[in-house]
């Protein structure tokens, strides 16, 4: 059964850091991680393309959040700083079916779905 796994996340005050994990079976072209709010769509808050680690962020979190991968542990990570209220979700990374700048980041074309942690991040 194919799997993602995720790891950390957790509770943290405004500016502080924390750093999600997700364990792959398979090296994958890319990757990437979203959130979800309850009553809103899922969405893209980074993706990554991993043989080259050139990366796209969303618009709200550039400059705070980096995704990154290890290729050797098929691990991908996604280190969180100076976090706000705001970015309180549940995060699920992912698998997407398409690797271009577009479809990475859509939530309709992703193959497989971590398990989802969540992050919350008080004022």
């Amino acid at each position: 059964q194919l799997r993602l796994v995720q790891s950390g996340g957790g509770s943290v005050q405004a500016g502080g850091s924390l750093r999600l994990s997700c364990v792959d079976q398979y090296a994958r072209a890319c990757m990437a991680w979203f959130r979800q709010t309850p009553g809103k769509e899922r969405e893209a808050v980074a993706g990554i393309y991993t043989s080259t680690g050139s990366a796209q962020y969303t618009d709200s979190v550039k400059g705070r959040f980096t995704i990154s991968q290890d290729n050797t542990k098929k691990t991908l990570y996604l280190q969180m700083d100076s976090l706000k209220p705001e970015d309180t979700a549940m995060y699920y990374c992912a698998a997407p079916l398409w690797c271009d700048s577009t479809r990475m980041m859509d939530a309709n074309t992703v193959e497989l779905w971590g398990q989802g942690t969540q992050v919350t991040v008080s004022s």
